[in-house]
Order: structure tokens, then C-alpha cells, then sequence
């Protein structure tokens, strides 16, 4: 099956449910990280839910529960038994499940994070399980990736490219990335950041409230922060 495949579910029904948000990119580029941090900075103004792709663990729920970021009944693990961008992207059932069990248990959420496992460059979200997509590189890899394109990184919603303290250390230039980076999108968002040093993501943060209130408001009703549930 080509990378480039049509996505055959149909998107789902936005009325009265959390915006879904993807967040892929390859192994090692910070994913979990990034959910924790953006679980951190948005927890105290959103309800939120997890859900999160290893192919036989449970690795990184367990992770974000140890971390304590979330109630841990709130971070739901998916065992894909394949590659998890199949998960995301083919077979998208396991996922829908855990997404509308957090919705029925918790409801009503204004976000519902799903986090696949290490994926490569062309590893997409089917647009029946998100809504929008982030995808996340590290310079560790080299400041040549974006170039290299990839579905994954030119169609996403938002490019984070993260690990930047790490940049001198492998000889990335992040002048090179930023300038790449921007000639594959096509004018779409590309962020930088280290989570290790910025454990709260401010600014990937921000770009994701203005979407769920931009959910809200097209959903005709306001985001009400005082309704925050632990």
C-alpha cells in the first residue's frame, strides 16, 4: 500500500465532542514528551484525554501516568499489534474506541490527544480520527529531514521541530531547518522548541488553545474554563 493512499474514512461528526488532535512524527523525536508538556500547560484551563500507540507496550501511557500530568484514568493505552501509523491511518478502530470511551466516561472533554508510536516521514492521521495533525521531528536526525519532505511533515497542521538545545552538539543548523522546513509547507505553522528546557511548551501550547477555541466557537458555544475537571 503506497504512502500516498487515499484516506477512506470519512471524517467524524464534530457536533458536541473535543477536538481530536494527532501528534506524530518519528521514534525518538519527542512525541510523549510534547503530550506531557502540552498535558502540563493546558490541564489548568482544558478537560483533557490521551490516547496513546506502542505496538506490544504500554509504554507510554505509563510514562505520562508516572509523570503525573493527568489523571491517570484519562490516559488510555492502545496495543496496535502493527505499525502504529496503521492504527492511525488504516485501521483507525482500536483508536475511535478509546477516544469515545474517555468522551463517555469524562465527557464532555475539550481535547482528546492521540499519540502514535514512532512512525517515519510519511505516517499521516486519517482525518476520521483527527482533526488536526501535529508532527514532530528532532534535529538529532540531521538538518536535511524536512527537506526531505515526507506526508507527515508537509501536509501536517503544525511542524514542531524539537531538541533544539541539542542542535550544537550534532552539528544542525537550525537556520537551515527553519528555511527548508518553510519551502515544503506551503506557508502552514512550523514551531521549534526542547521540551527538556521549556518542560511546558508555551508555544506549541498556545497554537493548540487557539484551535480548541476556534472548535468551540465554530461549534457555537464558548469554551467554559471553569468547568476544568482533575
Amino acid at each position: 500500500m503506497g504512502a500516498n493512499h487515499d484516506d477512506h474514512h470519512q471524517a467524524a461528526d464534530p457536533h458536541g465532542r473535543a477536538l481530536r488532535l494527532g501528534i506524530g512524527g518519528p521514534v525518538g523525536s519527542g512525541k510523549t514528551a510534547l503530550t506531557a508538556a502540552l498535558c502540563r500547560t493546558l490541564g489548568q484551563t482544558l478537560r483533557l484525554g490521551v490516547v496513546t500507540n506502542d505496538i506490544y507496550t504500554t509504554e507510554d501511557a505509563d510514562f505520562l501516568r508516572r509523570a503525573g500530568v493527568l489523571d491517570p484514568e484519562r490516559i488510555a493505552a492502545v496495543q496496535t499489534g502493527c505499525c502504529p501509523h496503521t492504527a492511525i491511518r488504516d485501521d483507525i478502530a482500536a483508536n475511535l474506541d478509546a477516544v469515545e470511551t474517555l468522551e463517555e466516561r469524562f465527557g464532555p472533554l475539550d481535547l482528546v490527544i492521540v499519540e502514535s508510536g514512532g512512525d517515519n516521514l510519511t505516517a499521516t492521521f486519517s482525518r476520521g480520527l483527527a482533526d488536526r495533525q501535529i508532527f514532530v521531528l528532532d534535529v538529532s536526525g540531521g538538518d536535511k529531514v524536512p527537506r526531505k519532505g515526507g506526508p507527515g511533515v508537509t501536509t501536517a497542521d503544525l511542524l514542531v521541530i524539537n531538541k533544539t538545545d541539542l542542535a550544537p552538539m550534532v552539528g544542525a543548523d537550525l537556520t537551515v531547518m527553519s528555511r527548508d522546513a518553510a519551502a515544503v509547507r506551503d506557508g502552514k505553522p512550523v514551531l521549534f522548541t526542547s521540551v527538556r528546557e521549556e518542560p511546558g511548551a508555551h508555544a506549541v501550547a498556545t497554537w493548540v488553545g487557539g484551535l480548541v477555541e476556534s472548535w468551540a466557537g465554530d461549534r457555537g458555544h464558548e469554551h467554559d474554563h471553569d468547568r476544568v475537571r482533575s
